[in-house]
């Protein structure tokens, strides 16, 4: 196997700067580097539509009407793991995925840093944390991290928080981009889920199988996020033409990725399903 090296990635979202991706061989993972010290601020745009609910041009629609559909699923998908119960989600946005969970029974707590995001949140009937602090000693019986993990500082230091706060037979349910799919080998240097520098690490299935084994975790299942291509592939045209985007090409670049997903199992994003090894299995 060729050893990966160092990349050099374009923050073509918002500030126009170059990151350096730095490989770790033995977690099969890249970190940007150098972190900015004022990360804070390569948030602050309309363009970050997760924390704005920006719905005007047409990523943010099509970014939209896959975030609606998916709520649903999402809700479903953690229910046919747990009963319903506490359920935590870290990086929760603007609270689209908690309100619709609290309408399906569960109990919903959530932690976001973004001011704007809970601001947004508060304004749908959901109240969030600003730090992990503020939980204090509680458990869980789900901890979420749908697409946050990737923007976590220290990963190592947040997979023992969570740990320490999963109830007994607790289930924890992570989603982050896959940088060995088909869509980002294609795209390369332009691939939109790089995100630098918002983007601190970058996982394959081995980064997180090898990080939350370590860790006291085991992989129960990992599944498939097939719109996140689709998406991915839109942002990606975007960045790599300079005339007019070109939306077919972004489709059949998204389906070709799914399709080889099914094959290699190395989806655009993937979902996996963990269970910490330190405590027993609840029975249904």
């Amino acid at each position: 196997m060729t050893k990966k090296a160092n990349l050099k990635i374009k923050d073509y979202s918002i500030s126009q700067e170059e990151f350096t991706l730095v490989y770790d061989e033995v977690l099969d993972m890249f970190s940007t580097d150098p972190v900015p010290d004022n990360l804070g601020m390569y948030y602050l745009s309309k363009n970050y539509i997760s924390h704005t609910d920006s719905n005007k041009g047409l990523f943010e629609k099509v970014y939209h009407w896959v975030k609606n559909y998916m709520l649903k699923k999402k809700v479903k998908l953690i229910s046919s793991y747990a009963e319903k119960g506490t359920l935590l989600d870290i990086g929760a946005g603007t609270g689209d995925f908690l309100n619709q969970a609290k309408k399906s029974g569960w109990e919903v707590t959530g932690i976001e840093p973004s001011a704007a995001a809970r601001k947004r949140a508060f304004e749908k009937g959901i109240n969030l944390f600003e730090e992990e602090a503020e939980v204090g000693e509680r458990k869980f019986d789900v901890i979420t991290m749908w697409h946050v993990l990737e923007h976590v500082p220290d990963v190592e230091k947040q997979i023992e928080w969570i740990k320490n706060h999963l109830s007994i037979g607790g289930v924890l349910i992570v989603a982050v981009p896959n940088f060995n799919s088909y869509d980002a080998k294609y795209y390369k240097n332009f691939w939109a889920a790089w995100d630098v520098p918002r983007h601190l690490h970058h996982f394959s299935s081995k980064s997180i199988k090898t990080l939350f084994e370590k860790n006291g975790f085991s992989l129960i299942e990992q599944k498939p996020l097939i719109f996140d291509s689709f998406y991915v592939s839109l942002l990606s045209e975007k960045y790599m033409t300079t005339s007019l985007i070109k939306p077919v090409s972004a489709f059949m670049i998204g389906l070709r990725s799914n399709w080889r997903g099914r094959q290699t199992k190395e989806y655009s994003s993937i979902i996996y399903v963990l269970k910490s090894r330190n405590t027993q299995n609840k029975t249904f």
